[in-house]
């Protein structure tokens, strides 16, 4: 079993999003939490809403990334949009990838949120599968 970690910022929008849809989809063969440097206190409704639309409860709670900071990680990556914020850098252990997102909380349109949720889908469910070791890629 691979371990990934989810860093932003808020860890109430995106990271939260990644940490469901990979535990949902890549269940069997990764285990992704998700954690800010500056936790907001709240998972958004609005990214827990646009989960439940494709299926997934996701149950999570704003974590700091401190609290994983002793943790072994296969990968980290950061899902925050470096060109509108400043993304956190992480310090522990864990190869480490960029991956932006824009944050759907900036505009809280529900369709931006839908966009940013299939967007995740997508590209970092792709990346993990691509993941050496991992048996598909």
């Amino acid at each position: 079993m691979r371990h990934v970690l989810f860093l932003c910022t808020g860890n109430s929008c995106r990271s939260q999003m990644a940490e469901a849809i990979v535990n949902a989809r890549l269940g069997d063969r990764w285990r992704a939490v998700s954690a800010g440097t500056m936790p907001s206190g709240y998972v958004h409704p609005k990214a827990i809403a646009a989960l439940a639309e494709i299926g997934i409860d996701h149950v999570g709670r704003s974590k700091t990334a401190d609290e994983f900071r002793d943790v072994d990680f296969d990968l980290v990556v950061t899902v925050c949009d470096s060109a509108a914020e400043e993304c956190p850098v992480w310090l522990g252990r864990g190869a480490r990838r960029h991956h932006s997102f824009p944050d759907p909380a900036k505009t809280d349109d529900m369709a931006d949120f839908r966009a940013v949720r299939d967007a995740i889908d997508r590209e970092i469910v792709a990346l993990l599968e691509a993941y050496p070791g991992t048996g598909r890629g």
